[in-house]
């Protein structure tokens, strides 16, 4: 079990939500809660009560908007981290983090920030199963190359384990790659495909792109936030009978490595 309060997380990122959803509904983006968050909103019309992260997808064309645009359209407080923006940042995704906050996820992959919500591109797939595996496993090879590019390559000592990330960082570099799968999810537009992915959920999440339809109200929390129009569809997909909840103690956390609620993370970096 996680050793901070779960539900001062929740405000957190509650607060980031509300701001996203402010902005895009100002600025006409389209963005959808997704995952684990859309499931929360429909089984309790919030947070699942031990989940610990938060997720939405916006189409590539206003995820890209939102990056170009975000100093200026997010409250103050606010910053948009990606690799389009940060030269070391670890992930193929963006992330909406509230800079008055300090989290570290994982020891072995010390990127610091602040407490946030993942901000995925949506994007097109092609037609046909195996052209959908074959695009899929092609983005999972990439997001592998830059996990060990960027991991500590001593993460399990300095025998054979330090091998392929010390042979990775020979070979490829954190922004080339980011460069490469950027390229790969763009290549299939989500307005110009029948089926789409949000690539993080895996090959299970590939739907008719009218599942996510006209983005639709969702109560979350006490507030209204934005979701996928056909729910049942994709929840159904993804996760199978998605209202009965998992049995006690399979629940899925991330447990953080360092999580200050109250102090920026640019403290934690000045005084490191």
């Amino acid at each position: 079990m996680p050793q901070y309060d779960l539900k001062q997380l929740h405000g957190k990122m509650l607060d980031i939500l509300s701001a996203i959803d402010e902005t895009c509904r100002k600025h006409n983006l389209t963005y959808y809660i997704i995952a684990g968050t859309m499931l929360g909103a429909v089984r309790h019309k919030g947070f699942i009560p031990w989940d610990d992260d938060a997720d939405i997808c916006m189409p590539h064309r206003d995820y890209d908007l939102l990056i170009e645009h975000s100093k200026e359209w997010l409250p103050k407080r606010y910053e948009l981290v990606c690799a389009e923006n940060d030269n070391h940042y670890p992930q193929p995704f963006a992330k909406i983090q509230d800079a008055e906050t300090t989290i570290i996820e994982h020891a072995h992959l010390r990127y610091l920030g602040g407490v946030y919500v993942d901000v995925f591109p949506v994007d097109g797939m092609p037609d046909g199963k195996l052209a959908q595996r074959l695009h899929f496993a092609h983005y999972k090879l990439l997001c592998k190359l830059l996990y060990f590019t960027y991991r500590d390559p001593y993460r399990h000592g300095h025998g054979p384990s330090s091998w392929v990330p010390l042979l990775c960082r020979k070979l490829f570099t954190i922004e080339g790659l980011q460069r490469s799968i950027r390229k790969m999810l763009t290549k299939y537009d989500f307005y110009q495909c029948r089926q789409v992915l949000c690539f993080d959920d895996g090959l299970r999440s590939v739907v008719p792109r009218e599942v996510y339809g006209t983005p639709s109200p969702y109560e979350f929390e006490g507030r209204t936030l934005l979701g996928v129009e056909k729910y049942d569809q994709l929840l159904s997909q993804m996760y199978g009978d998605y209202m009965t909840p998992p049995p006690a103690g399979t629940e899925f956390q991330h447990n953080f490595y360092y999580l200050d609620l109250e102090h920026p993370y640019r403290e934690y970096k000045n005084n490191a």
